[in-house]
């Protein structure tokens, strides 16, 4: 349900979607950084393959955050990128600035919530990133507040940098020139910056293909804000989805989606489980919870429905236990 009376933005101007040009010139600073992932069937017993995932899991950091992070850092000044570089994450962008961090031979810290997965928290420390643990409710006044502006690092805001969503954008790039046919592209939505970027680049190349995001039913703040016509709060719950616990969609980056995305489909626990144990003993892929959404959205939808699909595996940092648990 959609809270009231929450600030849902910081006043900063709407985030403007990518231009080709803009995108393919991050996909030549990609070159030779970020895996150029390929389309892999589903596995399946049936002879058809009508769903591809993109697996940015085989990133070298595990998630598709490299692109984006790779290419605002080295869209900066020599003189930004000396200071060190800062963000706010659950976890995969922390992780991805922080290996971009030692590409450039600079320090990175991150805040994060107090509550984030230990495997995460962990990975964030292994790639030399200081953690910074906050409540959420400080965390999202850092945010509104445009506290980072006082920030003694380089600060990339997860949630709506342009030169992050135009590495992200590569990704829809790549779906193109390797499916120039494609139906559907199903992705993983938190705070909005993989579809915003995926979109951008899709859209673009070919208007008729469908971008769907996915959501848990546990924190559907883009569904909510596209039926409520404009950002908007929700109640999130827990979630084995950690990495998209967004419960709101900020007023730059809402135009954008609304201009990009074409439906939000919401999943429940037992269809993301079941997909992160399908990706793991069918195609041997071992994905996240927010990273298997994409596929529990896409085999619950019948196939004429969605047509040539392409389900994005965001991240692939799930903690032991509930991996085991899952498993079981």
């Amino acid at each position: 349900m959609a809270a009231e009376k929450r600030p849902t933005g910081s006043g900063r101007p709407p985030v403007r979607a990518p231009s080709l040009p803009e995108i393919r010139a991050a996909a030549k600073r990609l070159n030779g950084v970020a895996v150029r992932t390929p389309l892999v069937p589903l596995h399946s017993f049936e002879t058809t393959f009508d769903i591809l995932l993109k697996p940015e899991i085989l990133q070298p950091v595990g998630s598709y955050k490299l692109r984006g992070a790779y290419n605002w850092a080295a869209s900066l000044s020599e003189e930004e990128r000396a200071r060190g570089f800062s963000t706010h994450s659950a976890g995969n962008t922390a992780q991805a600035l922080g290996y971009v961090a030692q590409l450039f031979n600079v320090p990175a810290r991150s805040l994060l919530p107090e509550d984030a997965p230990k495997v995460k928290i962990d990975g964030v420390k292994s790639y030399g990133v200081t953690p910074v643990p906050l409540p959420f409710g400080e965390l999202l006044d850092f945010v509104f507040e445009s506290r980072w502006e006082m920030e003694p690092y380089s600060f990339l805001n997860p949630w709506g940098d342009e030169k992050m969503l135009a590495g992200n954008a590569t990704i829809g790039l790549e779906i193109i020139e390797d499916l120039p046919n494609v139906d559907s592209v199903y992705v993983p939505v938190g705070g909005g910056g993989l579809i915003g970027g995926i979109g951008s680049a899709v859209k673009a190349l070919k208007p008729t293909a469908r971008i769907i995001g996915v959501q848990s039913e546990s924190c559907p703040s883009l569904y909510a804000s596209l039926k409520a016509g404009g950002p908007a709060w929700v109640e999130s719950m827990p979630t084995i989805c950690d990495g998209t616990i967004v419960p709101l969609v900020v007023d730059e980056m809402y135009p954008l989606l609304r201009q990009v995305v074409d439906d939000v489909v919401l999943v429940s626990e037992d269809e993301v489980k079941a997909a992160i144990k399908r990706l793991l003993l069918g195609n041997k892929l071992l994905v996240e919870g927010s990273g298997a959404m994409s596929v529990a959205a896409a085999i619950a939808t019948p196939a004429e429905q969605r047509g040539r699909t392409v389900c994005i595996l965001s991240g692939s940092s799930i903690d032991t236990d509930k991996l085991m648990a899952i498993i079981a």
